[in-house]
């Protein structure tokens, strides 16, 4: 066969079998990017000031442009190295955690609520699952076994976040401030929603585990 030959071949079967987009590495990619998105939440709620919420409103549009291009791979791909769906609930909890980081800050800026020590501690606890998640999804493409073990960290991480919104109620309720409770109650929910998301996305996690290893 010759050179053209093989070419021509190589140019049918790529349009009869398209290559399968790298999803292992785009889903890291797209975890690392939420990573920095919530790295800013918490500097938000250790530091307050505009331009830290600048910075976030510009990371959640460099995520949402990583998002868009993974589920339009998703969409367009011939086949996955693991169950579709899944691919499909990673891409869109990752988002919503970016999403829920987004609103909480915005919400923060509208109602006129300052950070205080239980938005820092949930955020962190956030901080801590999200880059479990990192971990986990990174080892998706050689080690998924070792990929476990962070679907379980991030899952402990929001509890801990749970627990401290938990806290955070009792405290606050204390009170006869009812407009600063219903405030605060507002953006504590929108912290524990993000926590709630991570654990749907580190419930993925496992569940491709189970199905790969």
């Amino acid at each position: 066969m010759t050179a053209a030959s093989k070419t021509m071949l190589a140019i049918i079967l790529d349009r009869v079998f398209p290559k399968m987009p790298d999803f292992f590495h785009m889903l890291t990619e797209q975890n690392i990017q939420v990573a920095r998105t919530v790295n800013l939440l918490v500097e938000y709620m250790e530091h307050d000031g505009p331009a830290v919420a600048d910075a976030l409103k510009l990371d959640v549009h460099a995520a949402d442009v990583i998002k868009v291009r993974n589920l339009h791979e998703l969409n367009e791909a011939f086949s996955t190295p693991i169950d579709r769906e899944d691919i499909y609930r990673a891409i869109m909890a990752l988002d919503d955690i970016v999403m829920y980081c987004k609103t909480t800050v915005h919400e923060m800026d509208v109602l006129g609520v300052e950070p205080d020590a239980f938005t820092r501690d949930i955020a962190c606890h956030i901080k801590d699952g999200v880059d479990a998640l990192a971990k986990g999804y990174a080892l998706l493409g050689s080690k998924p076994a070792d990929a476990a073990q962070y679907a379980d960290a991030a899952r402990k991480a929001e509890r801990h976040a749970e627990k401290q919104y938990r806290i955070a109620l009792s405290t606050l309720f204390e009170g006869d401030d009812y407009v600063n409770m219903f405030k605060r109650r507002e953006i504590y929910r929108h912290l524990t929603n993000a926590a709630q998301h991570m654990a749907q996305c580190a419930n993925t996690l496992h569940d491709i585990v189970v199905k790969i290893s």
